[in-house]
C-alpha cells in the first residue's frame, strides 16, 4: 500500500481512485449498486481481488487488461465467491438492528445525521433514531446511562470519560472522526476594531464544554498571544444552540464555536468570523463518533454495522460536489434547524465574514474518519497543561485504547478508502511541531501552563 506525504496528500488520495479497480474513479464505483447482499459482494469480491494482487497497479492492469466481469468469473471458477459471500453476510448481522445514537445540532455531526436521511444506516440493516441532544454533558449522561447506544461527541470525551475526568471512569472508544477543521473565533460587532488577541484582557468567552478542542485551541491560542486564558479572560461552557443568543444578549465577547454558529451569528449581524481554527492547526480533529468499550465487544457486527455506515457517510461527505445535497438534508428542524444557505456556506467554504467581506475556504471544514492516535496525545497535553490531568499517565497506551485506528483501517478499506499505514504523525500548532513521541518535553515547553 502507498504511504502519504501529508496529510493533505491523503484526504486527496482518500477522494480518488477506485479499490477495486473497475471504474474509472471511486465516484463511478461509488454509484454503482452497492446495497443489501450488492455491497457483501463487492466486500468479498474486492477483498480476494486484493489478495491475488496486493499492489494497486498490477491489480488495476490486469483489470484493465482482461475486464472486470472476465477476471470476476476467472475467480469465481478457481475461489468460491458465492460460498464466500453467503457466510460472510451471515456472520455481519447485527445483533441489534434498532439504535439509538445521540448528536448535538453542529455541522460537526454532519456524518452521523446524513446518514440518517440519506440511507446509509439503513444499507448496513440497521434501524438508527438520530436523537438530538441540548448539551454535551447531557450526550455524556445518556450515554453512561445507556440510553444511547452511541454518540456524537467531542473528541476529548472519549478520552476524559475513559480517564475518570469529570465524571466516573469508563473505558470509552473513538472508531472514527467525525470531521477536522470546522472551528473559528467569533466575535460581538462591537469588537470589530479590536482583531488584537493581546488587547482582550477582561473579555468573556464560551467554548461548547470543558473537554472540548474548542477549549484547548482557544486557550493555546490566547496564551501564544501572552493571554493567561485563567487569569486574564474568563472562559465559559455554552451549549452550542445557545451562543448566539449569548452574544446577542452581551453575556459574552465572543465564541470558540463549532460552526454553524459562527455563520449564523454572521447571518443573525451579531458577529464576525475573527479567525477560522484552521488558520490555527489545519486538519486538527474536532468531533467523533464514540462507543463504550462495552458495546464494541459485546455487539462486534452491530458495531461494525454501525461505523461502516458512519465511514461511508463520512467519505460521501469529504466530496465536495456532495456537499450542497448535503446541506439541504440536515438543515429541518429535527437535524440541525438552520436555514440552507448557512449550513452551505459552511459546508462550501464560500462565506460573509461579517464584515462586508466574502471569503473562500473549500477546507473550511473537511471530513476524515481516521482517528490519529496522535491526536489523542495531543489532547492529553492539554489536559494535562491545563490541570485538568493530575496524574502521570501513558499517553500512547491510552491513545491506543480510545482512538481505534485499527477498526478505522480495516473498515475504510471495505469502503473503498485507502487508510494510512501507520496511526501516528506530525503536525503543527500555530507553527510549532509536534511530536507524539516526546508529549512530557512539549509540554514543559510552554511559558503559560497549569502543571
Amino acid at each position: 500500500m502507498s504511504t502519504f506525504r501529508d496529510a493533505s496528500d491523503y484526504r486527496t488520495r482518500l477522494r480518488s481512485g477506485c479499490s477495486c479497480g473497475s471504474h474509472a474513479s471511486q465516484a463511478d464505483h461509488d454509484a454503482a449498486p452497492a446495497s443489501g447482499d450488492d455491497r457483501i459482494t463487492r466486500v468479498v469480491q474486492n477483498a480476494v481481488l486484493r489478495a491475488m494482487f496486493p499492489q494497486d497497479e498490477a491489480r488495476r492492469n490486469f483489470l484493465k487488461t482482461v475486464g472486470a466481469s472476465t477476471a470476476l468469473a476467472a475467480l469465481s471458477s478457481i475461489f468460491p465467491l458465492a460460498t464466500v459471500t453467503e457466510a460472510f453476510a451471515q456472520a455481519g448481522k447485527p445483533e441489534k438492528q434498532a439504535l439509538k445514537v445521540g448528536f448535538i445540532p453542529i455541522t460537526c455531526a454532519t456524518p452521523i445525521i446524513m446518514a440518517d436521511p440519506m440511507g446509509f444506516y439503513k444499507k448496513q440493516g440497521l434501524d438508527v433514531t438520530v436523537d438530538k441532544a441540548a448539551g454535551w454533558a447531557v450526550i455524556r449522561d445518556k450515554t453512561l446511562n445507556k440510553e444511547y447506544d452511541a454518540a456524537h461527541m467531542l473528541s476529548p470525551m472519549p478520552l476524559a470519560i475513559s480517564l475518570g475526568i469529570g465524571s466516573n471512569p469508563v473505558p470509552y472508544t473513538i472508531p472514527a472522526i467525525e470531521n477536522i477543521n470546522g472551528q473559528a473565533i467569533t466575535l460581538a460587532m462591537k469588537h470589530k476594531d479590536k482583531r488584537d488577541p493581546k488587547s482582550w484582557k477582561g473579555m468573556k468567552f464560551a467554548v461548547p464544554f470543558d473537554y472540548s478542542m474548542h477549549n484547548y485551541l482557544l486557550r493555546y491560542y490566547l496564551a501564544e498571544n501572552g493571554i493567561d486564558p485563567d487569569v486574564d479572560v474568563q472562559i465559559r461552557a455554552v451549549p452550542p444552540p445557545e451562543m448566539v443568543a449569548n452574544l446577542r444578549a452581551e453575556n459574552i465577547d465572543g465564541f470558540l464555536a463549532p460552526d454553524p454558529v459562527n455563520q449564523r451569528a454572521v447571518y443573525d449581524g451579531v458577529g464576525f468570523i475573527h479567525i477560522l481554527s484552521k488558520e490555527l492547526w489545519d486538519g486538527h480533529p474536532c468531533c467523533a463518533f464514540a462507543a463504550s468499550r462495552e458495546f464494541v465487544t459485546q455487539s462486534p457486527n452491530t458495531y461494525a454495522s454501525l461505523l461502516r455506515a458512519i465511514i461511508e457517510a463520512t467519505a460521501f461527505a469529504s466530496k465536495a460536489e456532495n456537499r450542497k445535497q448535503i446541506a439541504e438534508a440536515i438543515a429541518p428542524a429535527n437535524y440541525l434547524n438552520q436555514p440552507v444557505t448557512v449550513i452551505e456556506q459552511v459546508l462550501t467554504g464560500t462565506y460573509a465574514d461579517g464584515l462586508g467581506g466574502v471569503k473562500r475556504a473549500a477546507d473550511r471544514i473537511d471530513f476524515d474518519p481516521f482517528p490519529w492516535e496522535s491526536f489523542a496525545v495531543w489532547i492529553l497535553t492539554q489536559m494535562k497543561r491545563w490541570g485538568q490531568l493530575k496524574t502521570d499517565i501513558d499517553y500512547q497506551a491510552v491513545a491506543k485504547q480510545v482512538f481505534l485506528a485499527t477498526d478505522a483501517t480495516k473498515l475504510m478499506k471495505e469502503a473503498g478508502l485507502t487508510p494510512p499505514t501507520t496511526t501516528t504523525k506530525t503536525f503543527s500548532v500555530m507553527g510549532k511541531v509536534f511530536d507524539a513521541s516526546k508529549p512530557d518535553d512539549y509540554i514543559k515547553s510552554f511559558a503559560i501552563k497549569r502543571t
